[in-house]
């Protein structure tokens, strides 16, 4: 079941001019996951908080606050297999800048500041759907490096998000 908090974030040090170091997050929303991935989409920092908001069965959510501010949400969504989410939330992902699909799932789009994958899976004997998306990015600084950076999140945490929630491709 994805959980309840997002723990073990470490700072990994302090880089040559003072600057901190990426974070390092090997669980977040209750789920392993890369320990360097996610930290690279987030503002360096001195102190990492994690929350989930409104985390329950098929809904895991976290948020990321870096020194006192809110940056980056991460949520997953178990839904049924008629729900077209990429087409649902084209719109936001627009706004969020330039929004391009990605070969992850069954289907990705990945804009400047946001991502989601779709999957279809198999949730406790139904057929269902499951869709990772992450939000307010704006880290790394260089939009092409993120957008990279967002496609391999999504490429290494898909599979196992659907993993940890039960539904199975």
């Amino acid at each position: 079941m994805l959980g309840t908090t997002l723990s073990a974030a470490l700072l990994a040090g302090v880089a040559g001019c003072g600057e901190p170091e990426p974070f390092r997050i090997s669980e977040a929303c209750g789920v392993k996951t890369d320990a360097d991935l996610i930290g690279q989409l987030l503002p360096r920092g001195e102190k990492l908080k994690t929350k989930d908001t409104f985390s329950e069965p098929k809904q895991p959510r976290c948020e990321f606050e870096v020194d006192g501010v809110e940056q980056v949400g991460l949520r997953g969504d178990v839904v049924e297999p008629f729900v077209k989410p990429l087409k649902v939330n084209e719109r936001t992902m627009r706004r969020l800048g330039n929004p391009m699909p990605a070969d992850v799932g069954d289907g990705a789009t990945i804009s400047d500041h946001a991502a989601m994958a779709v999957q279809a899976c198999t949730y406790k004997g139904e057929k269902s759907q499951y869709v990772l998306s992450i939000d307010g990015v704006e880290d790394p600084k260089d939009i092409e490096e993120r957008r990279r950076i967002l496609e391999d999140f999504l490429r290494s945490q898909l599979p196992v998000a659907m993993e940890a929630e039960g539904c199975r491709p």
